[in-house]
């Protein structure tokens, strides 16, 4: 896939859309690797015990996962110089099967002179908006 060019962009142009799949397992995995063992992640008696409807994703999980979008329409993972999020509702992902993540990316803002892109991206499971103020800046230049 060719590479974008800033001068093709324009400001609220969808430039990527996408799904992530989270299932137990994943979470399991992700829980290895950076040490977050908290029990809503895995137990589901725990954490709906605790108000939430079930097991729920962790959030650097949801939040590195659909960055995966913006990198691989970038064409390089390296030119994301920049990402921030709020989380805005948990993501349940259930005993049998995937919670899926929907991920539409557009054109936010253009600075041509830094050679830069701000993309915004939307950020749904089930309909419901899981991240907030989601937004990358992109190096394209």
């Amino acid at each position: 896939m060719a590479r974008p060019v800033l001068a093709d962009l324009s400001v609220g142009a969808v430039v990527a859309t996408g799904a992530v799949e989270l299932d137990r397992a994943r979470l399991v995995r992700y829980a290895g690797a950076s040490g977050d063992f908290n029990p809503i992640h895995w137990d589901e008696s725990f954490a709906t015990g605790v108000g939430l409807p079930d097991v729920i994703a962790h959030g650097m999980l949801t939040m590195g996962s659909v960055v995966g979008v913006v990198a691989d329409w970038a064409g390089d993972p390296g030119a994301v110089v920049a990402y921030q999020t709020r989380f805005t509702k948990p993501v349940p992902v259930p005993r049998d099967g995937t919670a899926v993540v929907e991920v539409s990316a557009a054109v936010g803002a253009i600075d041509a002179d830094a050679g830069t892109v701000r993309v915004d991206l939307t950020v749904t499971h089930e309909g419901g908006k899981v991240l907030g103020r989601s937004q990358a800046t992109v190096r394209l230049s």
